[in-house]
């Protein structure tokens, strides 16, 4: 791929939770303001691509063990996970660094997100061709919601209790979050060179793109229905354009019938001429209204991906 991309993917989150902390409240930083981690972004991109049947290495999984008659459901190691995936019978026993290279690189999530490979024998780290930086809440108006579920058992730990037990669940009001991106394909060259990997390719961009447009709607555990994906942005630039981060650059704010994204990199955009090849914009127009919209962007409806 020849070209570097930025770009910004936006979430909406109605009285769900899109990334709780280990309190149960949505993410905020120490000065108070709610956030979304890269990982809540990742990890809906990596079940869509696992559910399709490619490969994904670092997403959890399960296995039965047995330990001294006792039977259990316990997450596989990173290295059961390495094993099962690549149908290698034992990792340790491997003596060639490439073979390991090359299976780390057809994996749909390393070959986007790169990977820490800390294993015996095989200590590796790659820095992903795709980054993303954390996503910040631009609605002002987000307060956390408790509620309070009834549950349908008796708690068994007091023989006293005459009730069923009470569970909680914490959402926001409403949040809309919104993630910087850039993909840098020559993060690979030295891989390349190796001859482990063809590199970040078009196929491997349009792969990203296309799942990140849609994996947080499709994504609908019970905390996460509610969360959906309602702006995208891709820069398309030249291999050496550099480009700040975009979603400095964006606000959010509530209108009478519509919510409202305004768009303050226009001009920068325009000053960069011919270094900028494409500028492609997804909303849903039938929420919200955009601000800001330049004659080189292109806008696409995010439901249907048709040109708007």
């Amino acid at each position: 791929m020849n070209k570097r991309v930025y770009g910004v993917l936006g979430i909406s989150s109605i009285m769900a939770n899109w990334n709780a902390d280990f309190s149960g409240l949505p993410k905020t930083t120490s000065e108070g303001e709610t956030f979304g981690s890269d990982k809540a972004l990742k990890y809906p991109m990596k079940k869509m691509w696992e559910n399709e049947g490619k490969k994904v290495l670092y997403i959890k999984s399960m296995k039965i063990s047995e330990d001294k008659g006792e039977i259990r459901l316990v997450p596989r190691t990173l290295k059961e996970r390495y094993e099962m995936l690549f149908q290698v019978e034992n990792l340790k026993s491997c003596k060639d660094i490439r073979e390991v290279l090359k299976n780390l690189m057809s994996a749909t999530d390393v070959k986007n997100f790169g990977a820490t490979f800390a294993e015996e024998g095989n200590n590796i780290s790659i820095t992903g061709a795709v980054q993303f930086g954390q996503g910040f809440n631009k609605y002002e108006g987000t307060v956390p919601e408790e509620q309070h579920i009834l549950s349908p058992f008796r708690d068994p730990k007091d023989d006293d209790a005459k009730n069923s037990t009470l569970g909680t669940k914490i959402v926001s009001n409403e949040a809309h979050y919104f993630y910087p991106f850039v993909i840098n394909p020559l993060a690979y060259k030295e891989l390349v060179e190796m001859g482990v990997t063809e590199g970040y390719t078009e196929e491997d961009y349009q792969n990203f793109r296309r799942t990140a447009l849609v994996s947080a709607t499709a994504f609908a555990t019970n905390s996460k229905e509610g969360c959906e994906n309602e702006f995208a942005l891709f820069v398309e630039t030249n291999p050496d354009t550099y480009l700040p981060n975009l979603s400095e650059y964006i606000s959010f704010s509530k209108g009478e019938k519509k919510n409202c994204i305004a768009l303050y990199f226009g001009d920068l955009l325009k000053e960069m001429g011919d270094e900028v090849k494409q500028v492609d914009v997804y909303y849903n127009p039938y929420t919200t209204e955009l601000k800001g919209v330049m004659d080189n962007m292109k806008l696409y409806d995010i439901r249907t991906q048709n040109e708007v």
